[in-house]
């Protein structure tokens, strides 16, 4: 058996529109998993996960889920 590690899962929503943002934060919404507007993806909360919503954060909402 392994150890259960707890970490924390961040719910991510895509709230803006990203027409006529840059390429690279488009780039950046699809590797999250985020494709249509209104749409939720949960990811572990991880340092590039992290980073990546910081990149987009001004098109998305991000909640912690508490493990």
């Amino acid at each position: 058996m392994g150890w259960e590690t707890g970490v924390a899962k961040l719910r991510i929503t895509y709230k803006k529109s990203a027409i006529g943002y840059a390429h690279d934060q488009k780039a950046t919404l699809r590797i999250l998993g985020l494709r249509r507007l209104g749409q939720s993806v949960v990811h572990e909360d991880t340092d590039s996960i992290r980073g990546m919503v910081h990149k987009v954060r001004h098109l998305v909402t991000v909640e912690e889920i508490p493990d």
